[in-house]
């Protein structure tokens, strides 16, 4: 009888937290929140024999195969392809066939301190003024005067684990028209963007620093901040007065990329983004001596392709700063894409672009025959004789995250 278990890249997340996990928590442990240490946790036990799984056994040739289960913790670099496989199949139906345009907002390096230690809030305030910008200024007849469908993505990570927060945005071509206050027009019609071109990013910008700002003036006056540190002189009337000069000062950026071609490009877009985690197990390459090595690209290079060694402690300070609080929806939708009246306004738009069935939009989305599923077979002889045992979680010692 031969057995084998599952092959598993050469280096892993999970294996800098199991290696220099202690060490960490030594240093960093008490500034951690329960969110961060299940994190760490789940990643490290994330298919081993700590979350249990079964034994796959080939009745001809005897050979077994062992599947540990996975954490499924939305942070993990090994539990995402089976949701975003799911996910993607429900925004297939969303898609119309417009251009779409791809629209990045970023928090100055100034705030992002402050989003650092009030995530739920701020990155709750980021989303929501990205949305409020694209809406409004689509909305003004001057630009567009339509209603667009907006597609969110919050990242916090820039290529070397810094905290980056951002959000990337999937926006319709166009809308459904509107008055200024973005309120549909009785008898709507479509209104398409300038094919290449969505909306000027200077106006953009302006206008998502104003929103932005507006709703942090609000939390500030309704005492929702924490300001720990070095932040704690924002606390003085005088000091944050200044520091909000600075930002008015400051252009914030707002990228427009090149547009998508049509839904196929959008889905393969989706596919690589929305279910990104912070770092990729295959982007690792050594852990020696407590330091860990990775791949990143440096844009400000055109994309070249570096190498980064960081000590393993500082690695898994910057990995936990990118974990979101519990419950914190990542991927949102806004305007025509609200979840709410989403049915109703794509069919409409569907009507206006003359496109009758969900079918239309997505090349292959037809309903067509589909080929039965090939059975299972060993991989030793092929056999398909295959019978499965489960394999209870295994009592496992206090790992890193466990300790108090």
């Amino acid at each position: 009888m031969t057995a084998a278990i599952l092959e598993r890249p050469a280096l892993e997340v999970a294996d800098v937290i199991q290696e220099c996990g202690d060490a960490f928590l030594d240093r960093y442990g008490g500034l951690l929140s329960v969110t961060q240490r299940q994190a760490l946790r789940d990643l490290a036990a994330c298919r081993t024999a700590a979350l249990g799984g079964h034994v796959e056994h080939c009745l001809d040739c005897g050979h077994e195969r062992i599947a540990y289960n996975s954490c499924r913790n939305r942070h993990c670099p090994k539990c995402q392809a089976l949701t975003r496989a799911r996910w993607l199949q429900q925004q297939a139906e969303h898609l119309l066939p417009v251009e779409y345009h791809h629209v990045v907002l970023t928090l100055p390096a100034a705030v992002a301190d402050l989003a650092l230690a009030n995530p739920a809030v701020l990155y709750d305030l980021l989303m929501r003024s990205a949305a409020a910008t694209l809406r409004a200024v689509a909305a003004n007849p001057q630009r567009l005067g339509a209603v667009v469908g907006v597609l969110m993505v919050l990242h916090t990570w820039g290529q070397n684990l810094h905290h980056h927060p951002h959000v990337h945005c999937v926006v319709t071509g166009g809308g459904l028209s509107c008055d200024p206050a973005g309120k549909l027009d009785t008898t709507p019609r479509w209104v398409a963007c300038r094919r290449g071109f969505f909306l000027p990013v200077r106006v953009l910008g302006r206008v998502f620093r104003s929103q932005f700002l507006n709703g942090l003036n609000r939390l500030f006056a309704e005492g929702q901040l924490l300001l720990p540190g070095r932040l704690h002189a924002l606390a003085k009337p005088d000091a944050r007065a200044a520091w909000w000069k600075t930002l008015y000062a400051q252009d914030w950026v707002v990228y427009s990329k090149r547009p998508f071609g049509g839904p196929e490009q959008v889905l393969k877009y989706l596919a690589r983004y929305t279910h990104r985690v912070a770092i990729s197990n295959s982007r690792l390459e050594s852990l020696d001596d407590g330091r860990v090595t990775f791949r990143l690209k440096d844009y400000a290079e055109g994309g070249r392709t570096k190498r980064l060694t960081l000590d393993a402690e500082e690695f898994l300070r910057r990995f936990v700063q990118h974990v979101l609080p519990r419950g914190f929806v990542k991927v949102r939708h806004y305007g025509l894409l609200a979840n709410g009246q989403r049915h109703a306004r794509l069919s409409v738009c569907r009507r206006l672009l003359l496109v009758a069935t969900v079918a239309a939009v997505v090349p292959g989305a037809d309903p067509v025959p589909v080929a039965p599923a090939q059975p299972r077979c060993c991989p030793e002889c092929g056999g398909t004789r295959l019978v499965h045992r489960e394999l209870t979680p295994a009592a496992r010692a206090a790992g890193p995250a466990d300790s108090s």
